[in-house]
C-alpha cells in the first residue's frame, strides 16, 4: 500500500498571518495527490514542501470563498507549464460553476487539456473514490470523503492450524472456503482506511455522516466558544463543536484548522483545552507545512 498522509500548506481562515497561509491541504493516497482547497499561496507553499504540480492529481474546492479557491489559478498554470501528463479532476459545487470558470481561466497562458471537471450538486454526490455531502454555509459548500474498502485480514496462526499453506493460501481468499475451512475461519475483518475533510459549516447531519468512524478527520476550527454566535452566524465551527462531532463520530485522529486571524499560536494551548472537553483522542492542531499520517487499519481479530 502506498503512503496515505496529508501535507498541510495553509491554515488559515478568511486573511492569512505571518504565520499561517490561506488553506491548501495535499492527502497522498494510494499514489494520487488530492489537493483540497487551494487558496492563495498554494503554489509557493507547495514548493516549501517539496511538492511539485505532477504530484496533483485531483483539485477539490469545498466552495468559492476567495480563501478556499485563490490559488486554483496559480496551480492550473503550473501544471500546463510543467506539462503534466496524467488526468486532473477538478471536484467543485456545481452551482459555483461561474467561478470556477473564472479561476479556471485567469489569466492568459498556453493551456492545458488533462484537467476533467466533475461538478457536483444535490445533498450528496459520489466521484471516484470521494464521497461529496452538502455543508451548512451561506454559499454551497461541500465536505469530502475518501474510503478504502473493506477487506480481510489472512490470520498466519489460523492458516497452520488448519493446515493451509501456498496456493491454498490464494484459493481460500479467491474462493472462500477449502478443505471445508471457510475464510472466516483464517481472516478477520479489515475495516478500510477513511479520512474526512469538512471546512466552512455550521453543525449540520453532514458533517456527522462524513465523520463517520474515519480513521483521519480534518476540520475546520475557526472559532473558540467564546465567540459561538458569530461562528453560527457566518457557518462556522467552534474548537469545542469540531471534537464533538469527532467524539460521537469515532474519528481516531483530529486535525484542527481554518483559525481566525484573531488567533496566534499563543492561542493554541486554548483551543486544546477547549477540544479536550468533547473529545479524548488524538488531537492535532495544524500548522503550516506539517505532514501527518493517515493512522494505520484497524484489525479485529476474533477470540475464536
Amino acid at each position: 500500500m502506498s503512503s496515505r498522509e496529508l501535507v498541510v500548506l495553509g491554515t488559515a481562515g478568511a486573511v492569512p498571518t505571518r504565520h499561517r497561509n490561506h488553506n491548501g491541504y495535499l492527502v497522498r493516497w494510494d499514489g494520487q495527490g488530492y489537493l483540497f482547497d487551494p487558496g492563495e499561496g498554494t503554489q509557493r507553499q507547495m514548493a516549501l514542501a517539496g511538492l511539485s504540480a505532477h504530484d496533483v492529481h485531483w483539485i477539490c474546492v469545498t466552495h468559492f470563498h476567495g480563501d478556499h479557491c485563490l490559488g486554483v489559478p496559480g496551480v492550473v498554470q503550473r501544471i500546463a507549464r510543467d506539462k503534466v501528463r496524467h488526468p486532473v479532476r477538478a471536484v467543485f459545487p456545481a452551482s459555483g460553476e461561474t467561478y470556477w470558470r473564472r479561476l479556471r481561466h485567469a489569466t492568459a497562458f498556453v493551456d492545458t487539456d488533462v484537467i476533467e471537471e466533475h461538478p457536483v450538486a444535490g445533498g450528496v454526490a459520489g466521484v471516484g473514490p470521494l464521497t461529496a455531502r452538502r455543508l451548512s454555509h451561506p454559499v454551497d459548500s461541500y465536505g469530502y470523503r475518501l474510503q478504502e474498502p473493506d477487506g480481510r485480514r489472512m490470520l498466519p496462526d489460523r492458516l497452520a492450524a488448519h493446515g493451509i499453506r501456498g496456493a491454498e493460501v490464494g484459493e481460500l481468499q479467491r474462493t472462500g472456503s477449502v478443505r471445508g475451512v471457510t475464510l472466516d475461519q483464517c481472516s478477520a475483518p479489515r475495516p478500510g482506511q477513511s479520512m474526512a475533510f469538512i471546512m466552512d459549516t455550521r453543525l449540520c447531519d453532514a458533517v456527522y455522516e462524513l465523520a463517520d468512524g474515519v480513521d483521519l478527520l480534518v476540520i475546520e476550527s475557526t472559532f473558540l466558544s467564546a465567540e459561538s454566535a458569530l461562528a453560527k452566524e457566518y457557518g462556522h465551527l467552534t474548537a469545542f463543536e469540531a471534537g464533538a462531532v469527532a467524539a460521537e463520530s469515532g474519528a481516531r485522529r483530529l486535525v484542527l484548522t481554518h483559525f481566525s486571524e484573531r488567533y496566534g499560536f499563543a492561542d493554541e494551548p486554548s483551543f486544546f483545552e477547549e477540544v479536550r472537553r468533547s473529545y479524548a483522542g488524538e488531537v492535532l492542531l495544524a500548522r503550516d507545512l506539517m505532514t501527518i499520517p493517515v493512522p494505520r487499519r484497524q484489525v479485529h481479530v476474533p477470540t475464536k
